[in-house]
């Protein structure tokens, strides 16, 4: 295994504008501080912002198998599959590391396909929802941080600290870039944001209170945040689980379109 550098530089960065929507995620987590990063500044990149998140792993389309021996063997140094780490790559990568794990005696497969989409026009949604969005200010840190524990809960395996979760919260109001939706009696029931990336807005968190869903919240929330960011210049794009059709459905509705794909890998 080649030396691998544990500080990213400008050929990084150049490199993922190759994978500008794929990878944005990993571009952006590049640029702050994170757990563990090892780059050859040409293959390979390896990324971990922290737990629970995944381990981003950046290869070249149509990687060599020397390539993909390298990425298998670093992540397996620092954060191996057999203690519950998960992968996001792209798709070759993802079937050679299967093999490779099964050598080892180790059941590694996909559990999640990422799909990567952009909204260079967004669309009015068909289905408007009673209530209206709310941009958080530094009033609601607190009810905008409960939310985002409650999305951690639901689509990670492990949770935040309440503080990250409070830092969090305190980062995108910041920026004007948390948003509530307020039902017709002023509830919150449902929460988005969005993260700048050069000129990208990455839109996440977005979530709906189980007792609230099917009523076009997310909907109606995603759009108008979405227009919040094309205000600013920003082209919106989003990842989504490809599995799960209500959510794909949803963003395509108002504008998304599909740019890439990804998968996410882990020991089963």
């Amino acid at each position: 295994m080649p030396d691998l550098d544990a500080r990213p530089n400008e050929a990084d960065f150049r490199l993922l504008e190759k994978d500008k929507y794929t990878f944005s995620v990993l571009r952006r987590i590049l640029a702050g501080p994170c757990d563990w990063v090892r780059t050859d500044h040409e293959r390979l990149i390896l990324c971990h912002s922290e737990a629970p998140y995944p381990v981003w792993i950046w290869t070249r389309d149509g990687a060599p198998e020397a390539d993909q021996a390298d990425a298998f063997a670093a992540v397996q140094a620092a954060r191996p599959l057999m203690e519950g780490y998960r992968y996001n790559m792209k798709y070759d990568l993802a079937e050679d590391f299967i093999l490779r794990a099964r050598a080892l005696g180790v059941k590694a497969g996909i559990v999640m396909n990422l799909r990567a989409y952009s909204c260079p026009r967004p669309v009015a949604p068909g289905h408007p929802a009673d209530g209206h969005m709310h941009v958080c200010t530094e009033a609601d840190t607190e009810e905008a941080a409960r939310m985002i524990g409650q999305f951690q809960s639901a689509v990670a395996d492990g949770q935040r600290s309440e503080e990250k979760n409070r830092n969090k919260a305190a980062d995108c109001i910041a920026g004007r870039a948390f948003f509530l939706w307020k039902d017709g009696t002023d509830r919150t029931v449902a929460c988005c944001s969005f993260k700048t990336d050069g000129d990208m807005a990455s839109v996440g968190s977005v979530f709906t209170l189980p007792a609230f869903r099917r009523r076009h919240y997310a909907e109606n929330l995603v759009y108008q945040a979405t227009l919040q960011a094309a205000a600013r210049g920003l082209l919106p794009i989003l990842y989504t689980d490809g599995d799960y059709v209500p959510s794909n459905a949803c963003y395509e509705k108002i504008g998304y379109r599909r740019q890439g794909v990804l998968c996410t890998l882990a020991a089963l």
